[in-house]
């Protein structure tokens, strides 16, 4: 799923009426954080002394933690496997991600873009402009000399993080207590439900915390379920409204700010809070996370515990491709794509993050034009596709892995209707149609569509109802069935081809299994996802759901059913049956960890909550792990 994200100072935007951009400059008065009677320098002056006060005492706690460093903690042992070194963590230093406060020499990128003045930050929205589907178009010819200063950035960038290191295998790694924090679709989750039920394998205690509405899913798959906010309908509805980033008028403004200061509010309880059914005491030792929690960073610097994140989508800077989110027609800006949006997406969060930073973390705030601050770049991070689909860019250093799909197996033990067996077998294989969690403005036009270019080219097919109530039909032909809920991994090797919204999920299960892809987007990565397909010979150019009609999708059908295309698809399907994406993904989070481990922090952040029950767990947690004679 796409982000959710308000975007502040919009001002400068091409591509707005006159409507929108008084929407936008409203919600840039941040009721949260208030700047009308304080100057700039006023106020980058006042977060820099603040923020030197809390490294300050930031390190004092890190000195502490590390002096204590790994006492208390049973190890597993871990295959030897190669290990890579990030060139910039010195030899006798501990690098705890952003969370203990880095100690490396070289400059940090997103404090060089702090250079900038205010001036010329706000002079990069003379590059942007908002496209149709959402997506932000960043055209470098709109203003050479700041594109040229810009991209001085990125040769800083492949400067500092190219290059690897072998070092020794990491021989044994401590069991911990972990908190996997997701916010999207049933497809966001899922392959981190997978890496959950292998960590766990290797005797960690996992705790994944998302929204309320997969908590039986979680749950059934065997593993402890903790409720984020956020309504995960209303997001996917709010992006399909809102193709994209961009809020479309004061009243989805409201609606985003209210799913995003759920969702960020309950990040905290999430990592320190006793389960609430058993009252067991939990608190994360470290965090692992996709990039659309937001407040992810914020909380494992409060906590002082590492941070690994996965994605399903790229986010960390390359000059080998643009920004999922983004459309740049030169290839020199496709690195400068990922700050622009990352530059936007912070702007628009950073009175929440910032309330949320002082009230709920105890931290200071970060500067208010402080830009860049939803980087990832700093952190170890694993992608979750095949690298036969999107080889891993050669500018992205050590500290990213693209581990491989990371695939729950839900088929094995599905037990599917005894009529839909029999529809199946009585006829050649049928195509697939599905649109996942996303919504349909008309569900009727689009059934219809689909019904008539399954006649138009005669072939059978499978609508999937999804959330977009698709296939409500007063008769259903012979040639359709209609589909309330089935597992893809078992359901796609049943079908000749597939059309669907180009979830990441949904695209990874539709290549193992080897089916020509048709993919309809609707915002975000789906469009990204889409164009790899075609660009790989395993489908047609997507069709976006606004333009979906019966003369392109059945032209989509006859271009899937190539016996040559069928054939592409058997040929990554069988490079992919060989990935083990999940152990790799577990291998990165083990190989990726500090080379030694603290106990959690005792903080006013988590004594805060603690009611007396879980104190004196907490307590007894603490005496439990002290060294034992002998030991």
């Amino acid at each position: 799923m796409g982000l959710n994200i308000c975007l502040t100072s919009m001002e400068s935007l091409e591509g707005f009426d006159c409507k929108r951009k008084k929407d936008l400059s409203q919600m840039s008065n941040d009721e949260l954080v208030t700047l009308d009677n304080i100057s700039q320098d006023e106020l980058e002056s006042t977060s820099s002394e603040k923020e030197e006060n809390w490294r300050e005492n930031l390190e004092q706690k890190s000195s502490e933690v590390n002096s204590t460093a790994g006492v208390g903690l049973d190890h597993f042992i871990l295959e030897p496997t190669g290990t890579e070194r990030n060139l910039l963590v010195a030899d006798h230093e501990i690098i705890f991600s952003r969370s203990m406060m880095e100690k490396c020499d070289s400059p940090r990128q997103d404090l060089i873009l702090d250079r900038l003045s205010e001036c010329e930050k706000q002079k990069l929205f003379n590059l942007v402009k908002i496209q149709s589907d959402g997506t932000v178009k960043v055209d470098l010819e709109k203003d050479a000399p700041l594109a040229s200063e810009l991209l001085k950035f990125q040769s800083f960038e492949e400067s500092t993080m190219s290059g690897t290191i072998i070092s020794e295998s990491k021989k044994s790694a401590p069991w911990l207590q972990i908190v996997i924090l997701v916010v999207g679709t049933r497809g966001d989750v899922q392959p981190f439900l997978a890496i959950a039920k292998k960590l766990q394998e290797y005797g960690h205690c996992v705790r994944l915390a998302t929204h309320a509405d997969f908590d039986t899913f979680v749950k059934s798959a065997g593993v402890n379920f903790y409720p984020l906010g956020g309504d995960p309908r209303a997001l996917a509805e709010y992006m399909a409204r809102n193709k994209g980033i961009i809020p479309s008028g004061p009243t989805e403004i409201s609606i985003q700010r209210k799913q995003l200061k759920a969702i960020i509010d309950s990040l905290l309880p999430a990592c320190i809070s006793p389960d609430l059914e058993t009252g067991v005491p939990f608190r994360a030792q470290a965090i692992i996370s996709n990039p659309t929690a937001c407040g992810h960073t914020h909380v494992a610097e409060a906590l002082g515990v590492p941070l690994h994140i996965f994605f399903t989508m790229p986010w960390t800077p390359t000059y080998e491709f643009s920004h999922p989110l983004a459309r740049v027609p030169q290839s020199a800006g496709y690195w400068l794509s990922y700050i622009i949006v990352d530059l936007l997406i912070w702007w628009g969060i950073r009175g929440i993050i910032n309330d949320f930073r002082k009230r709920k973390l105890k931290l200071a705030p970060i500067a208010y034009f402080s830009m860049y601050s939803g980087s990832i770049s700093h952190l170890p991070t694993g992608y979750m596709w095949s690298p036969h689909v999107v080889p891993k860019p050669s500018d992205w250093g050590p500290l990213v892995d693209v581990v491989g799909y990371c695939f729950l197996n839900l088929g094995s033990k599905y037990q599917p209707q005894e009529d839909f067996v029999r529809w199946i077998q009585k006829g050649p294989k049928p195509l697939y149609f599905g649109f996942g969690s996303m919504p349909l403005d008309d569900p009727k036009r689009t059934t219809d569509v689909i019904v008539e270019a399954l006649k138009d080219t005669g072939q059978r097919g499978i609508i999937d109802r999804g959330w977009g109530n698709l296939g409500n039909l007063a008769e259903v032909p012979d040639n359709v069935f209609v589909l309330e809920e089935c597992p893809h991994d078992w359901l796609f090797p049943q079908c000749s081809a597939l059309v669907h919204h180009g979830g990441a999920g949904t695209t990874a299960t539709g290549l193992k299994a080897g089916c020509p892809t048709t993919i309809v987007p609707f915002f975000g990565d789906q469009f990204f996802w889409g164009d790899r397909i075609n660009q790989k010979g395993l489908g047609p150019a997507p069709i976006p759901i606004s333009q979906l009609s019966l003369e392109n999708l059945s032209n989509s059908i006859k271009f899937m059913l190539q016996p040559e295309v069928k054939s592409r698809a058997m040929e990554v399907a069988k490079l992919i049956e060989n990935e083990d994406g999940v152990t790799a993904a577990v291998d990165s989070f083990h190989r990726h960890l500090p080379p030694e481990l603290p106990l959690p922090i005792p903080s006013a952040v988590v004594d805060d909550h603690a009611n007396p029950l879980q104190w004196f767990f907490l307590q007894l947690a603490k005496f439990c792990t002290l060294p034992c004679g002998g030991v």
